[in-house]
């Protein structure tokens, strides 16, 4: 079998998205937007259990999918989702001496993921998972 074609372009998907996600948020760099999306992904993690997460994780790209299981904690307490702004404040606080991602940081994350995989896709991942992940990845 060949190398599947999404892993042949995994670098060049991912530095696409991170130019978008950086063009949506208006960060400086795609380091800044690094720590972003890492803090988005973290925050939205800890509000599944690890089945939930890995169905999630399996419909991204490659190398936001390592992204998102990174450094994973499986003893950190689930959280429920809660307002958006609470969960802005937890992603905030990632490295809180070099973040830089703005108040609308899950709207942008959400925003150019949905720029760069199969939405219908994503929504029906998002269904079956608990009240609140589809809020969570909304954009309005």
């Amino acid at each position: 079998m060949p190398v599947p074609v999404e892993y042949k372009r995994a670098s060049m998907d991912f530095e696409q998205f991170m130019l978008d996600a950086r063009e949506i948020s208006g960060l400086a760099t795609t380091h800044q937007t690094y720590t972003m999306v890492q803090g988005v992904f973290q925050a939205f993690r800890r509000r599944l259990d690890v089945k939930e997460a890995i169905g999630f994780a399996n419909m991204l790209p490659p190398v936001l999918r390592a992204l998102f299981v990174a450094d994973w904690d499986l003893d950190e307490p689930r959280r429920p989702f809660e307002d958006r702004a609470i969960m802005t404040r937890e992603v905030q606080s990632l490295r809180p001496d070099h973040n830089f991602a703005p108040p609308t940081s899950i709207h942008d994350v959400s925003a150019a993921l949905r720029k760069n995989i199969d939405q219908a896709g994503l929504d029906r991942v998002l269904t079956g998972l608990p009240p609140g992940a589809v809020a969570f990845w909304q954009v309005d």
